[in-house]
């Protein structure tokens, strides 16, 4: 018999699902849009994944109790910038509860009317495909509609903080 802690599935709890997915390392995003006064809003996400190569499809999830929720709600498109290993000031900023997050960060406003990062490792403007009630989350589907790469590293989410991958990792 192993020693693992092991749970039943119906007395898994909160707190062990949240370390269980804290294990799984992801890259980071900060999803944007303009609000319907036009004002750029945006949010952290790391959950974020492809869907589909035919049509190019994402999605991501924001929390049902998010300030941001009835706001990007009403959107019609928005932009992932997957951040740069060089930008987790941007991540935990998009993160925090402060205000006017714009203000305190260089962006800019793409042909197709979105707000971006310049320096993100990518950039994937969508417009919003469907929208899918999931628990306590939303999740929006997007269709891709235009991509910027840049040739840099990507920011990592592992075991609640933020790094980058190690040079050795690409030897």
């Amino acid at each position: 018999m192993n020693n693992r802690l092991r749970m039943e599935v119906d007395r898994v709890s909160q707190v062990e699902f949240k370390k269980a997915l804290g294990n799984y390392p992801t890259g980071v995003t900060v999803i944007t849009a303009f609000d319907e006064q036009n004002n750029p809003m945006g949010l952290t996400v790391n959950s974020f994944a492809s869907v589909s190569i035919d049509p190019l499809l994402i999605l991501w999830s924001i929390d049902k109790k998010s300030g941001s929720y009835d706001a990007f709600l009403k959107v019609n498109k928005f932009a992932v910038n997957i951040l740069a290993d060089d930008q987790a000031d941007l991540c935990g900023l998009f993160a925090s509860k402060v205000e006017d997050r714009f203000s305190q960060c260089t962006w800019e406003k793409t042909e197709r009317e979105l707000p971006v990062f310049p320096g993100a490792l990518s950039q994937l403007e969508c417009e919003v495909d469907k929208t899918i009630d999931a628990g306590d989350h939303i999740i929006f589907i997007g269709k891709v509609i235009h991509i910027l790469n840049e040739d840099k590293n990507p920011l990592l989410y592992h075991r609640r903080k933020f790094g980058a991958i190690p040079e050795t990792f690409y030897k």
